[in-house]
């Protein structure tokens, strides 16, 4: 019966959308039971969020501009949300599966989203991300490959593998929560997983002489890694949808957040090579995890010392950031050059500088984003402000500079304009690594170095093959400065990567606003949107 009711519920959600998104586009289809399962990665009986019975969950494989309708059974006893990394939305910041865009899918009932991976390549990852779900599982790998008819800079490879990495703990994510909810920092992560394993668990299988793809996402939850593999090089094709110049790394730091696509040639005689993910700027306590390149005609199991790689080394993870560059002849998602748009010879209109910071809030732990530490309101803001719900948030309510003053709490939202051309600097005062994310968007990284950022910085910027991402890293007591075309209406978050800075406030949203109701720029709500809070009652407006 649930069965049955769900295929339904797909079908008329399907239905609904066929007028918006392309219908000459494919669609796939998706159904998945999200449930509590015990997981044992680190060696000891953890709950986990299992998606279909798997941790980590499916790989979603698509097209560009494939419409991917994914219905999401909630079996937990609590609200569940999942979200979309690097994936745009475009027009359709409704689906973005973030708190102040979505409302929950409650305890028992399902969620049909519709998303349309319009214009895009490469590789990306969802995540559960209420509360602290993300240090549960929930999360898997996405892979957006360009269509047949558009050329890819690079040969097939003769396989293609997703690589998920991060930090974690043994500690259950409620007992976690308990902890930031008490105003605690949390402790040192346990370990690191590849794939979900444990040390030496994880294996990808390769034949000698070929060469194969690996997708490698960081989807911790507080430290950048270093990934390498033994005796082997790394060839940098692709980061978060961008085609790079193709660099040969031997490792390759990944931030909180990022996803880098590698070659791999099965080069070397046949047996089994150790890779490696190991903790960056975390001395003296180094994380380190291991799984297996094997090859298929072995002779003997991995041996001999692990490859070496860097620990606490802030000049060798910048100038390796800097060598990570734009191809300007490959074609994206496009038939045309990703070089062709000259953001460098176009004009900001608009410098908004961002400085994270650490503090106490009636003596509790909390972060925050020019001083103000974010708090979720009790309706999403973006379907507040599609009914005009008054008094749920206030644009304007973190300002464009770093204030200098104690950290408050507020539902943080600030305004753009649409169709702006803008300039973000985020400033890095602390002793610790920093990773933002964009919702929505993917930006041009003309700049970091270390320091205070001053207007003279940008006389430094790359203007003519900066990477083009949606997530960057900020080196400590650094800068990163990047350049963003505001061509997405919605309401976006932009927030910290290190999960409990932005679990305590470290986030906020960006409302790229068009006094325009044309759905040339932006979609009505879904009419399969759940509402909650506020505009619990009120009918969505048929599409």
């Amino acid at each position: 019966m649930r069965r049955t009711l769900a295929a339904l519920v797909l079908f008329c959600a399907t239905a609904a959308v066929l007028a918006i998104v392309g219908a000459d586009d494919p669609y796939r289809f998706f159904n998945w039971n999200v449930t509590y399962g015990d997981i044992y990665p680190l060696g000891v009986r953890q709950q986990g969020i299992l998606i279909n019975g798997q941790f980590p969950g499916p790989d979603i494989h698509s097209v560009t501009n494939d419409n991917l309708i994914i219905n999401v059974f909630n079996s937990l006893n609590e609200p569940f949300l999942i979200s979309w990394a690097g994936i745009q939305q475009r027009r359709n910041s409704f689906e973005d599966g973030v708190f102040g865009t979505t409302c929950p899918i409650p305890p028992g009932k399902n969620f049909t989203y519709i998303l349309q991976v319009k214009d895009q390549i490469g590789s990306f990852y969802y995540f559960p991300s209420l509360g602290f779900h993300k240090a549960a599982g929930g999360f898997g790998g996405i892979r957006i490959l360009s269509r047949p008819r558009i050329p890819v800079p690079f040969p097939d490879p003769a396989g293609d593998y997703t690589v998920l990495i991060g930090d974690w703990y043994k500690a259950n994510h409620t007992d976690l929560k308990a902890q930031l909810d008490g105003g605690h920092k949390l402790p040192f992560p346990d370990g690191i997983l590849i794939n979900g394993r444990g040390s030496g668990v994880a294996s990808f299988n390769v034949e000698q002489g070929k060469t194969y793809r690996l997708r490698i996402c960081n989807v911790g939850l507080q430290n950048s890694l270093n990934f390498r593999i033994q005796n082997h090089k790394m060839k940098l094709v692709e980061v978060e949808g961008t085609h790079t110049l193709q660099t040969t790394y031997s490792t390759l730091d990944v931030h909180l957040g990022q996803c880098s696509s590698v070659l791999v040639t099965a080069d070397q005689p046949a047996k089994d090579y150790y890779i490696v993910a190991s903790s960056r700027f975390t001395a003296p306590q180094v994380l380190t995890t291991t799984a297996v390149l094997r090859y298929s005609n072995s002779a003997g199991p991995a041996s001999g010392p692990l490859p070496g790689g860097p620990t606490i080394q802030v000049d060798w993870s910048l100038n390796q950031a800097r060598s990570i560059r734009t191809n300007l002849t490959a074609s994206g998602p496009r038939p045309n050059p990703q070089g062709s748009y000259h953001y460098g010879m176009i004009n900001t209109t608009r410098t908004i500088r961002i400085a994270n910071s650490a503090g106490q809030v009636n003596g509790k732990q909390r972060y925050a984003a020019n001083s103000v530490s974010f708090v979720a309101p009790d309706t999403p803001m973006k379907i507040a402000d599609y009914f005009k719900i008054p008094g749920v948030f206030r644009v304007g309510s973190i300002s464009d500079n770093p204030t200098g003053g104690g950290i408050y709490l507020d539902t943080s939202v600030m305004q753009a304009d649409y169709r702006a051309f803008i300039e973000i600097v985020f400033q890095n005062d602390e002793d610790v690594i920093q990773s933002w994310h964009l919702d929505g968007y993917a930006f041009f990284v003309v700049g970091m170095d270390g320091g205070q950022w001053t207007a003279a910085s940008r006389n430094q910027y790359n203007l003519r093959d900066a990477v083009f991402r949606c997530t960057t890293q900020v080196y400590p007591n650094s800068w990163t400065a990047i350049y963003l075309a505001l061509d997405n209406v919605g309401m976006w978050n932009i927030r910290s990567e290190y999960w409990a800075r932005q679990y305590l406030g470290q986030q906020f949203y960006l409302r790229v606003y068009t006094a325009s109701t044309s759905l040339r720029d932006e979609y009505p709500i879904p009419k399969n949107a759940i509402l909650c809070g506020r505009a619990s009652g009120r009918s969505t407006r048929p599409l």
